[in-house]
């Protein structure tokens, strides 16, 4: 298969969906590797490196969009990406459709079949490529709202750890999957009282058998919006796979909150699971509402693209191998169902019910019992 890597050109996104040690093992197994020049400058991965690893580098990014029989990214393409996208094609990289009809829309025009790396899903409910970005991005988010609870950037002048005889910063995480572990370690790490909140009742438990310095829970909304007037941050690590994530914190509920406190809404490229957040970029990360800071940059793990490319690199070249193996990707789809759930459109068909239901559109998807055919792909 012909595997095209473009550079990355979402606003403060610096990794790059493959590293050199991934394209040898592509092209050691057959495989042609297009990549576009300077693609991973930025991730610390110079073009010489590529090269020598067996990629084809390519000065034009059009020249690697038409030239591939798949296309693997790290974020959603952008809309001046959408003229490449052909019915022949396979696209595979984060799409997060549920918060962008624009590029949903695009998709099924164009015929593209396209799987998400966030809807990828093995049978135990693991999410194997969303998994480690996700953990990146918990731990910036803890991170960055420490450095904005300074006098200097609008917070409370609080030191998240506190200080001898000073109390601590109470920090609230709502949502205990990955990037919410990640960032209540990170938080714990640096000194602060931290609250996690989650509806799994099973979970809680299991987080107070390995954390005891952490209060636990249940994530009803009385009980967050009881504790709001407390917190000096807060960290929305909502998800719910492949949905747009679920509006926990209402604009009255962030009133209640102390100036200068902070909000870090780790699950804004979903939608956000706060009222009062918006989109943002890591040229201009921050922004204030009714008195409280927001943190709401939709590729967080970007910030730090030498760990995040290398970790995603990992975790997502055993499914490119796989899908470059195949012969028949609709028999692969209909015979895997971890590849039914990565699948969000294909032949004009939206493929994902989650997506279907956020923005009110037909759902054409893989049956269990019956899957639909698409026919062929080579």
């Amino acid at each position: 298969m012909i595997i095209g890597v473009p550079k990355e050109i979402k606003p403060g996104e610096h990794r790059v969906s493959t590293t050199p040690a991934a394209v040898r093992e592509l092209t050691g197994n057959g495989h042609r590797v297009l990549m576009e020049a300077g693609a991973g400058v930025t991730s610390g991965f110079s073009d010489d490196q590529f090269g020598k690893a067996g990629a084809q580098v390519m000065e034009r990014a059009a020249d690697v969009w038409t030239g591939a029989e798949m296309v693997i990214k790290v974020k959603e393409p952008t809309a001046s990406e959408y003229r490449y996208f052909r019915e022949d094609l396979i696209l595979f990289t984060f799409l997060h459709l549920a918060a962008d009809r624009p590029l949903t829309e695009s998709l099924l025009h164009s015929g593209i079949t396209a799987l998400a790396y966030e809807t990828l899903e093995t049978k135990d409910g693991r999410l194997p490529l969303l998994r480690p970005m996700s953990e990146i991005a918990g731990k910036i988010g803890a991170q960055e709202a420490a450095g904005l609870m300074a006098h200097h950037r609008g917070g409370k002048g609080k030191l998240i750890g506190g200080a001898a005889g000073v109390p601590p910063a109470t920090v609230i995480v709502i949502g205990a999957g990955t990037s919410g572990l990640a960032a209540a370690e990170t938080a714990m790490g640096m000194g602060a009282r931290v609250l996690i909140y989650d509806i799994n009742i099973d979970k809680l438990r299991e987080i107070r058998r390995y954390y005891k310095n952490c209060t636990t829970v249940y994530s009803a909304e009385q009980n967050i919006a009881d504790r709001l007037p407390e917190a000096d941050i807060v960290l929305g690590c909502v998800l719910v796979p492949g949905a747009k994530a679920p509006r926990v914190i209402s604009r009255e509920m962030v009133k209640t909150m102390a100036a200068g406190s902070v909000i870090v809404d780790i699950a804004i490229d979903q939608g956000g699971c706060v009222e009062t957040s918006r989109p943002t970029t890591h040229a201009d990360p921050a922004y204030v509402t009714e008195g409280v800071l927001h943190y709401c940059v939709t590729n967080m793990p970007g910030a730090m693209p030498q760990t995040a490319t290398i970790a995603l690199s990992n975790a997502s070249l055993p499914w490119i191998l796989k899908i470059a193996r195949a012969d028949d990707l609709t028999r692969l789809i209909e015979t895997n169902r971890i590849f039914r759930k990565a699948l969000n459109t294909c032949k004009g068909k939206l493929t994902n019910r989650s997506v279907a239901e956020a923005l009110d559109l037909r759902y054409e998807g893989f049956a269990e019992e019956s899957p639909l055919r698409f026919g062929p792909f080579t």
